[in-house]
C-alpha cells in the first residue's frame, strides 16, 4: 500500500505539515497515513512509577490528535488514517514508511531555535538523508520544499 506518510505531534505546528499532505494528496491521488509518536525517553532518568499512566495518556492524546486530523482529511476530501506508535520518532517514521511503501513522507520544519524539537535545523539535513536512504520515500518538508 503506497500512499503519503505524515508525521505531526499536534498543536498549530502541525498545521502546516497537515496542509501540505492534503495538497500532495489532492495532487497524486494517494492516502494519508498521519503519525503520532510517543516518545517518553525524556522519563528513562525518572523513578516515577507513573510511567506507564503518563505513556497511555500519551497514547489517549495522540489518538485524539489523529482522529482531529482525520476529520479534517474528509473535510478537505483526502482519504486517510492515523497510527500511535511508542518509541523514537525517527525510527518509527522509517519504520511505516517502509512498512506502506510509502511514496512521500511529510514533516514539520523546526521553527524557533530556542524551542525544543525532535530535528534542529543543524541536524535536519542529515535526519532528511538517513529518512531518504532508509525507506526510498521522498522527504517533504511541511514548508514545500523537497529535501
Amino acid at each position: 500500500m503506497a500512499g503519503i506518510v505524515c508525521a505531526i505531534r499536534g498543536g498549530p505546528d502541525s498545521r502546516p505539515t497537515i496542509d501540505k499532505a492534503f495538497e500532495m494528496a489532492r495532487q497524486s491521488g494517494l492516502p494519508v497515513h498521519f503519525l503520532y509518536v510517543v516518545n517518553l525517553d525524556f522519563l528513562a532518568r525518572t523513578a516515577s512509577s507513573r510511567i506507564q499512566v503518563i505513556s497511555q495518556e500519551m497514547r489517549d492524546m495522540g489518538e485524539f490528535i489523529l482522529l482531529s486530523a482525520q476529520d479534517a482529511a474528509n473535510a478537505a476530501g483526502v482519504e486517510a488514517d492515523g497510527t500511535v506508535r511508542d518509541g523514537n520518532v525517527l525510527d518509527e517514521m522509517a519504520a511505516l514508511c517502509r512498512e506502506l511503501d510509502a511514496d512521500y513522507l511529510i514533516i514539520g520544519v523546526p521553527k524557533l531555535q530556542n524551542e525544543e524539537n525532535v530535528f534542529s535545523h543543524e541536524q535536519l539535513p542529515a535526519y532528511v538523508e538517513h529518512l531518504r536512504s532508509a525507506t526510498g520515500a521522498e522527504v517533504v518538508m511541511a514548508g514545500g520544499e523537497t529535501a
